[in-house]
């Protein structure tokens, strides 16, 4: 079992949830579908799941119909993968701005988590 957060800023808002808000009920069902696909199974396939490489940052990757929906995620001690955003892929290389935004939430929440 992995578990699955969702990063969340000071205010409380989740930037994963707002991003599954806007979604069409299908695509956010099987983006949900997919999320229990990384928690419950032992071996996840890289078609799903896979480390970015050169950083601490991991991509989920959902597709529905002709969208590609990615969500960057780290993992938290005790295998707890912490889901920090998702976004719309439109090219082949992961954007450098939303590694860097995954990067500033997996600091932010480690330095106001760092005591538990």
């Amino acid at each position: 079992m992995r578990p699955i957060k969702f990063y969340r800023l000071e205010s409380g808002a989740s930037p994963v949830e707002d991003f599954i808000d806007k979604l069409s009920d299908k695509a956010a069902q099987k983006v949900l579908a997919v999320f229990k696909i990384i928690e419950n199974q032992d071996l996840v396939s890289s078609k799903f799941f896979k480390k970015l490489s050169g950083t601490d940052i991991w991509e989920c990757r959902i597709m529905w119909e002709s969208n590609i929906f990615r969500f960057l995620a780290f993992f938290e001690k005790n295998n707890v993968v912490i889901l920090t955003h998702g976004f719309q892929k439109k090219t082949q290389k992961t954007p450098s701005s939303e590694i860097d935004r995954a990067v500033k939430y997996m600091n932010d929440y480690k330095r106001r988590n760092e005591n538990e």
